[in-house]
């Protein structure tokens, strides 16, 4: 295990989640380097289909992440 995962490690949990939320951010600013495969592809694509079939049947980020805390 290398010395930046024991740190890592060493956070609480809202903080690594705070660095996950960061590191997501991060890789957004650069979303034109992300290379997806095909799967991945078919899939975002599928789940678009699902989307706008039932626009009505998902959930909105916020209340997704608010869940999420909600469960730490």
């Amino acid at each position: 295990m290398t010395q930046l995962m024991r740190d890592i490690l060493n956070l609480s949990i809202p903080e690594r989640i705070l660095m996950v939320e960061a590191i997501w951010d991060s890789l957004s600013e650069n979303e034109g380097e992300l290379i997806l495969s095909n799967d991945d592809k078919l899939l975002l694509d599928q789940r678009l289909a699902d989307h706008q079939e039932n626009p009505s049947e998902g959930s909105e980020w916020q209340e997704v992440k608010a869940r999420i805390k909600k469960q730490l």
